[in-house]
């Protein structure tokens, strides 16, 4: 199997120690099962959830992706928009995190599990 750099093995959801078996059992797209996971790696057998409330942590990520995102978007509109009405920016704001919770609950937990865990990449798994 060729050699798959971290960022690439972030933006796949890949096991951090092999960078081979992926994280999540279900696509991004379905529906309601977005944030089903594997719980041991289908390729190494690494066991993602180390103990219980392990991805607790997890939500800081999450959280600072969602305040980035509403600190980006609020600027955009004070200057874009000139400064509409505070309900546009809640309005606004509260529509674009919904529409990234997927995508923000799955980034979190990658980014959780490759950076923050501290598991070490093995090549010859």
């Amino acid at each position: 199997m060729p050699n798959v750099s971290k960022f690439q093995a972030v933006s796949e959801g890949l096991c951090p120690k092999c960078r081979q078996g992926k994280i999540f059992s279900t696509p991004l797209y379905s529906p309601l099962g977005f944030g089903k996971m594997n719980e041991y790696c289908p390729h190494c057998g690494m066991r993602f959830e180390v103990e219980p409330g392990y991805f607790i942590g997890a939500m800081y990520v999450s959280y600072a992706f969602s305040g980035g995102l509403a600190l980006i978007l609020g600027f955009a509109l004070f200057y874009l928009a000139n400064n509409p009405p505070g309900w546009v920016y809640s309005l606004i704001i509260s529509i674009a995190v919904i529409l990234i919770s997927a995508i923000n609950f799955r980034l979190s937990r990658v980014i959780w599990l490759h950076y923050v865990a501290g598991i070490q990449y093995n090549p010859a798994l």
